[in-house]
C-alpha cells in the first residue's frame, strides 16, 4: 500500500517536470490569487477624512435631493379637469352645467339604455358587486362563460376570452404570444395599449409608416433576406403584424385586404385591435373584417374593448380555440386580475342582444358620422382628420404655432367656449414623454346615435363660431 502511494507521488513529480513552463506559471498565478482572496478583506474602511466636522455639516445642509417628480405648473390640464355629475350619457352635467355630450365613446347609446340597466341591476342582486378573485381562483361565474360564448358567436369565431380591463386586453395578448427574439411589425399610429404590450413582450419591433403598405413590404422583404442568411434562427422566430381596425389616434381605417395579402406572401401572423371599430363598422357591427368583407379566419387574433360601443367595462379576444386557450395560462391581465363584475358582463350580453336584434343602428350611426364630418369641413383655421364614417373624429389646427403647449391652449379655449354654450367636447390626451410617435394636439368630436340633427347642427355651428373667434 505504501509503495503504491510512493509510486503515485513519483508520477506527480515527473508530470510536474514534463509540464510546459507557461502551464506552471499560470497555475502558480492562480494559486497566489486564491491565497490573496482568502486572506484579504472584502472592503477597506476609510481611516481618515480630509474634511472637518464643520465642513461635513455644511455639505449636508447644502445638499438638495432631486425631486421625486418633475416640477409642474398648477395650470397643467391634468391638474384642472372637468367634473362630471351623473351618467355621461346623451346629456351630461359638466361642472354643474347640463351639456350635449360629444365627448364620451357611447356610440350606440347603451350607457343609459333601460334594458341594459335593468339586466345589470338583476345581476347585481343575484351576484353582488364584484368577484374578488381572478378567473382561475373562484372568479369564473356562469355569466362570464355565457358572455364569452355570445362574443364568439357574434364575431363568428371558434372561441372568445374576456378581460376585466380594456387597456390590459391587447397589452396582455401581445406578450402572451410574442417573446424575446420574435419580430413585430407595427403601424406608427398604434395606440398606447399596443405600445405597452410591445414593451412587455421584449420582442424586436419594426415600425412602418402609418397605413403605408409599401413601407411595410419593404421591411418584410428586408426580413426575408435576413432570414435566408440565417435559416436556423428564422425557423424559431415568430413574426407578427399588429394594426388597429379603426385607429383611435387618427380616426382612419387600416387597409386590411392588403395586409392579408402580405400575411400570406411573407408568412406572418396578423393581430387586429378593434376597440374603435367593434360595434361600429360593418353591416352588423362586427368590425373592420365585415367592413371589408375579409374572412375572419384570415386574422390570427382579434382584440377589442367593451368600453366604447358596448358601454360596459373590460375587453375580449377572439379567434381559433387553440389560440385563445393559450391566453388562459399566459395572458397576465386574465390570470392575475379580478374577473369582470357579473353585472357588467350581464350588461354586455344585453348590449349584444340589442345589436343583433336591431342592426339598423349601425347604419344610423354611420349616417350621423358622415353628417358631422361634412359639417365640420368648413371650420375656419381647423382641419378634420379621419374617415367620414368614423364616430370619433379629430379637429386639428391647420397651421401650428410651432409650440405644442400653445396649440393645446388654443384648442382648450375652443373646448371651453363650446362648454359655456352647453356643448361638451374634449381634447385628445396623450402621455407626451411615453408615446412612441406623439400625435399632434386635437379636439376629439364623438358622434352617437342619440344625437339629433338639431343638436348636431348646434354643435358644429358652435365649433365653427369658436374657431372663428379664437383663431382669428
Amino acid at each position: 500500500m505504501a509503495s503504491g502511494q510512493q509510486w503515485v507521488l513519483v508520477e506527480m513529480v515527473q508530470a510536474l517536470y514534463e509540464a510546459p513552463a507557461y502551464h506552471l506559471v499560470l497555475e502558480g498565478i492562480l494559486i497566489l490569487w486564491i491565497i490573496r482572496l482568502l486572506f484579504s478583506k472584502t472592503y477597506k474602511l476609510q481611516e481618515r477624512s480630509d474634511l472637518t466636522e464643520k465642513e461635513k455639516e455644511d455639505l449636508i445642509e447644502e445638499w438638495q435631493p432631486e425631486p421625486l417628480v418633475p416640477p409642474m405648473s398648477k395650470d397643467h390640464p391634468s391638474l384642472n379637469y372637468d367634473i362630471v355629475t351623473g351618467p355621461p350619457s346623451h346629456k351630461i352635467i359638466v361642472n354643474g352645467k347640463e351639456c350635449i355630450n360629444f365627448a364620451s365613446f357611447n356610440f350606440l347609446g347603451f350607457l343609459d339604455n333601460e334594458r341594459v340597466k335593468q339586466k345589470a341591476l338583476t345581476s347585481l342582486r343575484r351576484y353582488g358587486v364584484g368577484t374578488c378573485g381572478p378567473r382561475g381562483f373562484y372568479g369564473t361565474f356562469d355569466v362570464h362563460l355565457e358572455l364569452e360564448d355570445r362574443l364568439a358567436k357574434f364575431m363568428k369565431t371558434e372561441e372568445a376570452i374576456i378581460y376585466s380591463y380594456g387597456f390590459a386586453t391587447i397589452a396582455s395578448a401581445i406578450p402572451a404570444y410574442s417573446k424575446r427574439g420574435d419580430i413585430v411589425f407595427v403601424d406608427e399610429a398604434a395606440c398606447f395599449s399596443i405600445q405597452k404590450g410591445l414593451q412587455a413582450s421584449r420582442s424586436f419591433i419594426k415600425y412602418f409608416k402609418h397605413n403605408d403598405m409599401e413601407d411595410l413590404e419593404r421591411l418584410l422583404k428586408e426580413q426575408e433576406i435576413e432570414d435566408q442568411r440565417n435559416p436556423r434562427k428564422a425557423r424559431v422566430t415568430r413574426r407578427f403584424i399588429i394594426v388597429e381596425g379603426l385607429y383611435i389616434n387618427t380616426a382612419d381605417v387600416c387597409p386590411l385586404p392588403d395586409l392579408v395579402k402580405l400575411k400570406y406572401k411573407y408568412k406572418v401572423r396578423i393581430f387586429l385591435e378593434e376597440s374603435m371599430s367593434f360595434g361600429v363598422l360593418g353591416e352588423h357591427g362586427r368590425g373592420v373584417t365585415e367592413h371589408f368583407g375579409v374572412n375572419i379566419d384570415d386574422i390570427d387574433l382579434i382584440s377589442a374593448n367593451m368600453e366604447n360601443a358596448v358601454a360596459s367595462i373590460g375587453g375580449f379576444c377572439c379567434g381559433r380555440s387553440f389560440v385563445i386557450d393559450h391566453q388562459r395560462l399566459s395572458g397576465q391581465g386574465y390570470c392575475f386580475s379580478a374577473s369582470l363584475p357579473p353585472m357588467l358582463a350581464a350588461a354586455a350580453i344585453e348590449a349584444l342582444n340589442i345589436m343583433e336584434e336591431d342592426p339598423e343602428i349601425f347604419t344610423i350611426l354611420r349616417e350621423k358620422c358622415k353628417h358631422v364630418h361634412k359639417a365640420l369641413q368648413e371650420s375656419p383655421g381647423m382641419k378634420v382628420v379621419g374617415e367620414a364614417y368614423a364616430p370619433a373624429l379629430h379637429l386639428q389646427l391647420e397651421r401650428s404655432s410651432g409650440s405644442r403647449d400653445t396649440d393645446v391652449r388654443m384648442l382648450r379655449s375652443i373646448v371651453d367656449y363650446c362648454l359655456e354654450r352647453q356643448i361638451a367636447l374634449t381634447l385628445a390626451r396623450y402621455l407626451d414623454k411615453e408615446e412612441r410617435f406623439l400625435p399632434p394636439p386635437s379636439i376629439r368630436v364623438v358622434v352617437t346615435i342619440e344625437q339629433t340633427e338639431e343638436e348636431i347642427e348646434k354643435a358644429t355651428s358652435c365649433i365653427k363660431e369658436a374657431a372663428l373667434a379664437i383663431l382669428k
